[in-house]
């Protein structure tokens, strides 16, 4: 089973960037689709991006297209998060998310693996 573990979040200016990652500390050899969600006020956690397989099918929150880059990383099971033109509303705990095939790659429920986070704050 993958375990994700994220790393990379911090404090940054408007408009400035940060970069996360997600890994899998386990070493399966099974392929897992990735994705982030952080926190939204009143509901489960809002999806930001995916990266989903087979193909690998890329996808992106319409709050965040065009700023944001998902990317595989080094490694099996790994992804990237390049974060640029940060608003103070993308203030959050990003998590990494991982299933072998969520039924819908934007509901958090659909996720069985999830790592603990990683928080990302941007000041005004």
């Amino acid at each position: 089973q993958v375990q994700p573990v994220e790393s990379g979040g911090g404090l940054v200016q408007t408009g400035g960037s940060l970069r996360l990652s997600c890994a899998d500390s386990s070493g399966t050899d099974r392929n897992y689709a990735m994705s982030w969600f952080r926190p939204a006020p009143g509901k489960e956690r809002e999806f930001v991006a995916a990266r989903t397989l087979p193909g690998p099918r890329i996808y992106y929150a319409p709050s965040v297209k065009g700023r944001f880059t998902i990317s595989k990383g080094n490694g099996k099971n790994t992804v990237n998060l390049q974060m640029n033109f940060l608003k103070p509303e993308d203030t959050a705990v990003y998590y990494c998310a991982a299933d072998e095939g969520p039924y819908e790659y934007y509901t958090a429920r659909f996720y069985d693996y999830w790592g603990q986070g990683t928080q990302v704050t941007v000041s005004s």
